[in-house]
């Protein structure tokens, strides 16, 4: 099967990449490269480097014909999304429609989007949020997202495209962008190993649900090979508010040093869990690595990074 990949060569998307080349497939990374890395893929994978937004995109779903599409690509910074809401438009839902209109049009079977069971639930009624709990994203990262998603219900009413939405939790592990995607856990591992000093922003009372990519990945491999169609939550159900986080990270690299406050963000929830049942009865999957054995591989792979071993750590 063919299988393209969008922002196939950053964190999630060289993960989802890896699993699918494992599983037998052929795999093409379509990505602009602004924050992926042509190290991160596996030689086998076969890189297009292109904008979600370009027609030049389109006319490569096309002419490749994939089967599959993994659409990952997007504009994934929450706090970019509140200074530039337009931006984020542009590239979560404008881009997203460039696809589908060619997706549709070349017989692709299935999309599998990577949505977010963060933002899209805003401040949660209940914890852990399942599938079922009202949508109320209090940032225009998440308003993309929840667009995203309806406009794959449209597409699936209209021509049949069958699709997954899956909302993945706050998602960290080895090749994560501590720049570009602004992850907590890439952020504070990275300093830590260098020694220099870490920011909370807010008090760090802040909950977070912290899943490992590697697993995130499997789950979009699990979204093809079953036949669910819809959203389903990729999570762990466990809530770790960031000093906790901040903690177990520098318990884990050896680093006595307390993090600085600074000023909360604009845009962010306070609490953000969600539940994962739907996955294992529909997917068959579950998390397989805790957030300490997680955040040790997290950890070995930003020290490999120094050392110039970063795609045998990934």
């Amino acid at each position: 099967m063919k299988v393209l990949v969008t922002g196939g060569a950053g964190f999630i998307g060289s993960h989802v990449s890896d699993e699918f080349l494992r599983a037998g497939h052929e795999v093409i990374a379509l990505d602009n490269m602004s924050s992926g890395k042509r190290e991160n893929l596996d030689p086998k994978v076969r890189l297009v480097e292109l904008d979600i937004r370009s027609p030049e995109a389109a006319a490569l779903i096309r002419s490749e014909r994939p089967q599959v599409i993994c659409h990952l690509a997007a504009q994934m910074d929450v706090r970019r999304s509140v200074e530039d809401p337009r931006f984020d438009a542009d590239a979560n839902i404008l881009g997203m429609l460039n696809l589908l209109e060619a997706a549709r049009a070349s017989g692709v079977k299935k999309v599998i989007f990577s949505s977010t069971g963060g933002a899209i639930y805003g401040e949660q009624d209940v914890f852990p949020a399942p599938e079922s709990h009202p949508t109320r994203p209090v940032s225009p990262y998440g308003v993309s997202k929840a667009a995203g998603e309806l406009y794959l219900g449209y597409y699936r009413a209209q021509y049949g495209l069958s699709y997954v939405a899956l909302r993945y939790a706050n998602v960290y592990g080895p090749r994560q962008n501590p720049h570009g995607e602004a992850g907590v856990v890439a952020i504070f591992s990275q300093r830590l190993i260098a020694g220099r000093e870490c920011a909370i922003y807010g008090d760090g009372g802040q909950t977070r649900d912290f899943v490992f990519g590697p697993d995130v990945a499997r789950a979009n491999l699990l979204a093809v090979e079953k036949d669910y169609v819809g959203a389903v939550n990729i999570g762990t159900g466990v809530e770790t508010d960031i000093n906790r986080l901040y903690a177990l990270l520098a318990g884990a690299a050896g680093a006595d040093s307390r993090a600085q406050h600074a000023p909360g963000k604009p845009g962010e929830q306070r609490r953000s869990c969600i539940d994962a049942s739907l996955a294992r009865k529909v997917l068959g999957w579950e998390p397989s690595v805790g957030l300490a054995e997680g955040l040790r591989r997290t950890l070995e792979y930003f020290r490999s990074v120094s050392q110039g071993t970063s795609r045998a750590a990934g």
